[in-house]
């Protein structure tokens, strides 16, 4: 970006976490529209007078102006724009949005890359969140169009395996195909998960749609387990990793 040359500039951001660093600082890493992800220096933020503190929490949408410094960006000037206060107040909330944070973090490097499409995707999933639309619809809405933006959409249209239509009868689907096997290709295969023809229907509806026509889907409580189930598990391959946030909100949910 032609701005990041000068020793000052100005970009938007989310705040997806923050650590201690030294006596009074704190190290933050962003998700912003200009850079991407990358990391953040807030010098003084720990101190009780600090003017930048409640502007660089967790979840909150800012515009910082930051400083090129000798190792690192430094915060000068902290402003925000939507610090999001519904998703704080519930603790289901507050889980359902870290997890829409961590999986950003996990899939993404610093690399100072200019991404709106996806820095757009985060902001508008967070305020879908706390302006209590369906949990479920938003999460599986900003998984799918995720997957589409860092490269990784998986195959729901034609068997990945003999490229022929999918039918409208249930599958299998490969995490490591990255995408739907027919029941023929399917018999015998290793290392297969079920997925019904409803699932795979809501699946093919979020890939396809503006989130305007994704709130058209109407979708019973087996569905919804079985697609979370399918995502968590595609998740889990292409990190090689589980992720932190959904057992923990298995736990409070139970």
């Amino acid at each position: 970006m032609p701005e990041t040359k000068f020793r000052s500039f100005r970009v938007e951001a989310v705040v997806l976490r923050h650590n201690d660093y030294g006596e009074a600082d704190r190290l933050l890493t962003l998700y912003t529209r200009q850079l991407g992800k990358t990391r953040v220096l807030a010098k003084g933020a720990r101190k009780i007078a600090s003017r930048k503190a409640g502007h660089i929490e967790p979840f909150t949408h800012v515009k910082l102006q930051l400083a090129r410094g000798r190792d690192m960006l430094l915060i000068t000037q902290a402003d925000t724009v939507d610090a999001y206060l519904p998703l704080r107040e519930d603790l289901i909330l507050i889980s359902q949005a870290s997890y829409v944070l961590e999986l950003l973090d996990r899939f993404t490097y610093e690399d100072e890359s200019e991404n709106p499409s996806t820095f757009r995707l985060l902001t508008d999933t967070l305020a879908r969140l706390a302006s209590n639309n369906d949990p479920w619809l938003v999460i599986r809405y900003y998984e799918m169009r995720l997957l589409d933006f860092l490269g990784f959409r998986p195959q729901l249209i034609k068997c990945v395996n003999c490229g022929r239509d999918i039918k409208a009868e249930d599958q299998f689907f490969s995490f490591s195909a990255g995408g739907v096997i027919c029941p023929r290709c399917g018999q015998g295969l290793p290392n297969l998960h079920d997925i019904s023809v409803d699932a795979l229907k809501y699946l093919r509806h979020f890939q396809r749609s503006s989130y305007t026509d994704a709130t058209k889907a109407r979708s019973n409580p087996e569905v919804q387990k079985e697609t979370e189930t399918l995502m968590q598990g595609y998740f889990t391959h292409l990190l090689e990793r589980e992720l932190k946030t959904p057992g923990f909100l298995k736990k409070i949910k139970e």
